[in-house]
């Protein structure tokens, strides 16, 4: 088949959970020997990148401000996409997947599909007009593709209440790489199970500010070990304000590092080496970052939020969202009881492996394709019309 992704920054991926599930899907698609397009925007990756893992990366400019970087990169990939011949053209995200009508009224024999990653309206960077807009793009993202991904349960159910249509699950994935130490954790200042990691994108709704007081209350109150400290890996969003903000809370205090985007082997070393995760987020679809934390074997506190507790489970401790009191006492028990934290850590990755393991997730997301294409001949030929999809 041949494939093009539109709506993700790019790849490789520096950061983002969008970002890092298409590297992951189109290079393994690539590998089984379909021909895999990626869209890229020239501020994520250098255009002089054109070819990623047997992946090809076709790099287009964007208008870049917070409320037109994406959906400006997007039409331009879209306008692009339609001389391209693909036989699937596969949206990210509900802001880009407004743009999914134009493939499929000029494209009778593409198969558009998208994906519902996350309810966007609910992230703090956004005002009021763009929040309509994105509940807007949200319902054509449910209703306007010829098949519509999403990765959860909830969200799943959720367009069904809404919309009244049903999309197909297929969740995000992750998986461990082998760490081979390279004195990094030193060089941040960082010794290995002597400190808390949390990653992601800087904006509000991640809850880093819940987490930062919550760690700076404990250290204050002798509730953690001496020299103990906080490791967030991550950069802003178009939101350098909430960055500022949250690094003037832990300021003239050395025991919280703010370590920028990592990624690679350098952030596998982080993973592999901390004490305890912490996902702090008010709204998540599925978070990638917790699935990775996952799948080294972390034990992780989460709060409590439907998206969280669809991928952990009973594999980890919860405190309640946006409660700092709650967050506090959950990462001060987990802390104070290495048998728990032995056993959530193994129980995390047992659950990780079973449930969201890549390969899977790549034959799935090809049956989709394919079925997808399957039906849109059937319609355009008549039924038992067959063709070979390679």
């Amino acid at each position: 088949m041949k494939i093009a992704f539109i709506g993700q920054k790019g790849i490789p991926a520096r950061s983002g959970g969008v970002e890092t599930h298409v590297e992951h899907l189109a290079t393994r698609l690539a590998a089984l020997g379909h021909e895999v397009t990626v869209y890229s925007r020239p501020h994520y990756v250098d255009p002089s990148v054109s070819q990623w893992h047997g992946v090809r990366i076709i790099s287009l400019p964007s208008i870049r401000t917070k409320h037109l970087d994406a959906i400006s990169h997007s039409l331009f990939a879209t306008v692009h996409a339609l001389f391209g011949q693909y036989d699937v053209i596969h949206y990210q995200s509900i802001g880009p997947s407004i743009l999914a009508f134009i493939p499929k009224l000029i494209l009778p024999g593409t198969a558009v599909i998208s994906t519902f990653h996350s309810r966007d309206y609910f992230h703090g960077k956004w005002g009021g007009f763009a929040r309509t807009c994105l509940r807007f793009a949200e319902r054509l993202t449910c209703t306007v593709p010829h098949r519509t991904i999403t990765v959860s349960h909830g969200m799943e159910a959720y367009a069904k209440k809404r919309y009244g249509k049903e999309l197909t699950y297929v969740p995000n994935g992750a998986e461990a790489i082998p760490v081979t130490s390279s004195g990094m954790l030193s060089a941040f200042g960082l010794k290995e199970q002597r400190y808390v990691l949390s990653v992601s994108r800087l904006v509000a709704h991640k809850g880093l500010h819940h987490l930062i007081r919550a760690f700076l209350e404990l250290e204050d109150t002798g509730r953690l070990q001496n020299n103990f400290k906080l490791a967030i890996v991550g950069t802003h969003a178009e939101t350098p304000g909430y960055e500022r903000h949250i690094r003037k809370m832990g300021e003239g205090r050395d025991s919280v590092l703010f370590l920028g985007e990592q990624k690679g082997e350098s952030l596998a070393e982080l993973f592999a080496g901390a004490a305890v995760f912490v996902q702090p987020s008010e709204d998540e679809g599925l978070s990638i970052a917790l699935l990775e934390a996952m799948s080294y074997g972390l034990p992780i506190v989460a709060s409590r939020i439907p998206g969280n507790e669809e991928a952990l489970g009973d594999a980890g401790a919860y405190f309640e969202s946006a409660n700092v009191d709650s967050l506090k006492a959950e990462l001060a028990k987990l802390l104070n009881r290495s048998d728990m934290m032995a056993e959530y850590g193994r129980l995390a990755k047992e659950r990780v492996e079973a449930l969201y393991g890549w390969e899977a997730i790549v034959d799935k997301t090809v049956e989709v394709y394919k079925e997808t294409i399957r039906l849109r001949n059937e319609k355009r030929y008549g039924i038992g019309h067959q063709q070979h999809i390679a």
